[in-house]
């Protein structure tokens, strides 16, 4: 009895010790592109340590900015190998966190997830981004100040506002800084606009928002995000309010 007892333990040792293992050198990559490239690229390596080949069951992109392609699609034991992450960088500035979900045959329950970082360098800083008047208050001009990003060069803005309720003044206060002056022309009904800032020859846009409202307190963009959009007040007729933002 205890013979076949230790024959059959010795059997679940050998089969475990066959088992399959995928072995990943790194599961995140943090990335820097510069800021003329398109595209950021993550490689993701990995080693068959198992004693039986690993089959890739499904490999998937958190979106659809982001594609991954395997190699191959079977690991012998001992061959390595790697997961190709690609981001397609397009207007997006910032911090931007794209997953990779890969499942395998040696997973039963459980799958890999793979973390492309990709720090992208911004060519305006804006701060703030929400500039806004109480319904009643004084029309007074409030300042939004614009900055070059590192190793960027910024000679000329231009600001275009999406209603004709609010006026913007630029003024050059250093080399690559600026500073934007919103004024509305009058606080009495709820109205905002969308501002589109873009640096002179550059196709890349970024916005800040200018608000009348009656709302007690006005959200801010964290660093690299665009304008965020307060809760939308009641227009007065004819009065176009600023579109909804979108991010990806």
């Amino acid at each position: 009895m205890k013979t076949q007892i230790l024959v059959f333990s010795l059997s679940i040792i050998t089969c475990l010790s066959a088992h399959a293992e995928l072995k990943w050198e790194q599961t995140s990559v943090q990335l820097h592109p510069t800021a003329t490239d398109k595209q950021a690229i993550g490689h993701f390596k990995y080693q068959n340590a198992g004693k039986t080949p690993v089959h890739f069951k499904s490999v998937h992109a958190s979106c659809g900015c982001t594609t991954a392609q395997t190699q191959k699609d079977e690991v012998p034991p001992g061959e390595k190998g790697e997961i190709t992450a690609t981001f397609n960088i397009g207007d997006r500035t910032g911090t931007q966190v794209k997953t990779v979900t890969v499942e395998t045959d040696e997973q039963t329950n459980s799958k890999t997830v793979l973390t492309l970082k990709a720090v992208i360098p911004q060519q305006l800083e804006i701060s703030p981004t929400f500039v806004f008047w109480k319904q009643g208050d004084k029309p007074e001009p409030k300042t939004i100040s614009v900055k070059a990003g590192k190793d960027f060069t910024v000679n000329h803005i231009k600001v275009t506002s999406s209603s004709p309720d609010f006026q913007t003044k630029i003024e050059e206060t250093g080399k690559g800084e600026f500073k934007i002056d919103v004024q509305p022309k009058e606080t009495t009904n709820l109205i905002a606009s969308t501002l589109t800032i873009q640096p002179e020859d550059s196709p890349k846009v970024f916005y800040a928002t200018a608000r009348i409202t009656n709302a007690p307190t006005a959200p801010v963009a964290p660093p690299g995000q665009k304008a965020p959009i307060a809760p939308v007040a009641p227009t007065a007729p004819g009065r176009p309010t600023a579109p909804a933002d979108q991010t990806h």
